[in-house]
């Protein structure tokens, strides 16, 4: 799509310098603790820049005038990126060396892991404005959180669930997301041990 139709206008490169310039950053942390510890902390890590018709039905369903800057100073996940780690020590150390890259600013941050919503879902939000000027929604999970999130997502937005049986499917899966939390925690545990053993330390 041309830049006049675009609805990021002529600014759509720069999005993608910004995507790009995180993923690296995301990278070097990630090798850096593979050196370390001799195991990748990340599952895996996906990116996007949101797509022209997500971008105008979000400026419709929010009430904002379908334009360049809805898009890009209203609106705050025009780049998107989530991390799955595999422990949840790792969450924190992705997000901390983040929001301390040069040129970032933090608008906003949300730890559903510590204080998870309440039907269970557990994950790590970040708004983060870059070199002030454009901005990028970070996710940051476990794979549990992340297996989790999907499997919700199919169950109540692929399919009808009827009223008499809507109660009892939200217990379950607030159930099934708490036992996948308290294995997080026992899963850490285990690794601290095995690092303590052989004499280690995680911190960078």
């Amino acid at each position: 799509m041309d830049e006049k139709n675009s609805i990021y206008g002529p600014y759509r490169p720069e999005l993608e310098k910004i995507e790009k310039e995180l993923l690296d950053e995301i990278d070097t942390l990630r090798e850096r603790l593979k050196q370390k510890n001799g195991m990748d902390p990340v599952e895996h890590c996906l990116s996007r820049i949101k797509s022209e018709e997500s971008m105008r039905e979000k400026c419709v369903r929010k009430g904002l005038p379908v334009t360049t800057e809805s898009a890009l100073t209203k609106i705050y996940d025009a780049v998107g990126i989530r991390v799955v780690c595999a422990f949840i020590d790792d969450i924190y150390r992705f997000r901390d060396h983040l929001i301390a890259l040069p040129g970032t600013e933090v608008i906003e941050e949300k730890d559903y892991i510590k204080h998870a919503k309440p039907n269970g879902y557990r994950s790590y939000h970040m708004i983060l404005r870059m070199h002030q000027k454009f901005y990028a929604e970070i996710q940051l999970r476990t794979i549990s959180q992340d297996t989790w999130a999907a499997l919700e997502h199919h169950i109540r937005y692929k399919h009808d669930i009827g009223k008499s049986n809507e109660e009892l499917i939200a217990s379950e899966l607030k159930r099934c997301a708490d036992e996948l939390a308290s294995t997080d925690l026992s899963m850490q545990t285990i690794r601290d041990m095995i690092f303590e053993d052989n004499g280690k330390s995680e911190t960078e």
